[in-house]
């Protein structure tokens, strides 16, 4: 099929531009007009272009998570409508309002049309539909309640997305006071401790160890403070870069689950990831190991990943998922002991969603309270630094006037 680029009016008469595929100008034109579109100009793409616009696909914006669940939710409501796919499809680009949906739209639809199954079409776009979606649409698909799974997938993301965003409003307002606190300590040492330094000059006086040092940071932190900069720059730099290296990654990972605080947290995370995707997809009729593995790549933790591939492999041999995953010693006792009541009673995903909510809300009770220690800590630390950097002014100043007096 060959890359066509159109010029066209919408059917409130806006002219949009984009790109689809199809194999003759013609049939490019039939397919602007079923949806909705008027072609004005259709102008076949060459392959040199073609692999540019390719190129540069690559490296445009893609679809938000709150546009994949947006188009999720309204699809699942026109198929439960009774409404054909492709006709669902078109509303949608219909009442899309950003170019890049319609775009996306435009060519989900085009392939659908030509026949395609939606979770392939959908898999052409991996970034904005990840194998999650792709492996949920595939087992609606193929039960014929597609309008179903699209439901319970819009909800389950919907609730992902929410634990995201509270977790995210937890964290804010210590990462504001931090912010804050850096910007007063710089600020003190670096203009209020000088000004207060020149007056003692041109006197013989012996300033005190702790106005010394304090003197000290200021002269390094004006002076030196770009190289600072940079240092820390090119740290963050290289650790990234080293992250990208599998057992680097993985060391780091185990020292953050070994963290006393942290650990528990991510643990938490990553857990409550893990049982939404897989109440999803098995209650969606996805076999086991294929749900397995398309869980796995949601958590984002290397170490955890390694563990779930271990119970994976148990799994592949016979063994039960409960069992398998108590014995890694990484998953939590609730988890595991919810799996193995729905394996006994054939309720597994009803169990997995009863896991997932249960690590939800341990996720949420983690965050407040990791926010509720680190509130106090925070203002003190600060208090504290700017208590020694008053001390360091006004000792001299103190030891002045008893000289005075």
């Amino acid at each position: 099929m060959a890359v066509f680029r159109y010029d066209a009016l919408g059917s409130d008469g806006k002219g949009i531009k984009g790109s689809l595929e199809a194999d003759s100008a013609r049939a490019a034109r039939n397919q602007l007009r079923m949806q909705g579109m008027t072609p004005i100009e259709v102008t076949e793409v060459n392959k040199t272009q073609a692999q540019g616009m390719s190129l540069n696909r690559r490296f445009s914006r893609e679809l938000s998570s709150r546009e994949v669940v947006l188009i999720i939710r309204q699809l699942a409501s026109l198929l439960q409508a009774r409404l054909a796919l492709a006709q669902a499809l078109a509303a949608l680009i219909e009442q899309a309002e950003k170019p890049l949906v319609r775009e996306r739209l435009s060519s989900i639809r085009s392939d659908v049309v030509a026949g395609t199954p939606l979770s392939q079409a959908l898999a052409n776009y991996p970034k904005a539909f990840p194998e999650l979606v792709v492996a949920t649409v595939a087992a609606g698909e193929s039960t014929g309640e597609l309008g179903n799974v699209l439901t319970k997938l819009a909800d389950a993301l919907e609730a992902r997305q929410a634990l995201a965003q509270k977790v995210s409003a937890a964290f804010i307002y210590p990462a504001v006071v931090t912010l804050v606190a850096l910007m007063v300590v710089v600020g003190l040492l670096t203009y209020v401790v000088p000004q207060v330094v020149a007056v003692f000059e041109n006197t013989n006086q012996q300033l005190p160890t702790l106005t010394i040092v304090m003197i000290a940071l200021s002269d390094f932190l004006r002076h030196w403070g770009w190289a600072l900069l940079l240092v820390l720059v090119a740290t963050v730099v290289l650790f990234q870069n080293a992250l990208r290296s599998r057992s680097f990654r993985l060391r780091v990972d185990e020292w953050v689950l070994a963290m006393p605080v942290v650990g528990p947290f991510v643990r938490a995370v990553n857990t409550a990831r893990l049982a939404s995707t897989l109440s999803i997809l098995v209650g969606s009729g996805v076999p086991i190991l294929k749900a397995l593995s398309a869980a796995n790549r949601t958590m984002g933790n290397t170490a955890l990943q390694g563990a779930m591939g271990e119970v994976q492999e148990r799994v592949k041999e016979g063994s039960g998922l409960s069992k398998a995953m108590g014995k890694s010693g990484l998953f939590p006792p609730v988890l595991t002991h919810l799996v193995a009541s729905g394996e006994s009673t054939g309720q597994l995903a009803a169990m997995l969603e009863r896991a997932s909510d249960s690590q939800r809300a341990e996720v949420e009770r983690k965050a407040l309270w990791l926010t509720s220690l680190l509130e106090p800590v925070l203002i003190l630390v600060m208090g504290l630094v700017v208590l020694l950097i008053v001390l360091a002014v006004m000792m001299p100043i103190i030891e002045v006037n008893q000289l005075v007096r």
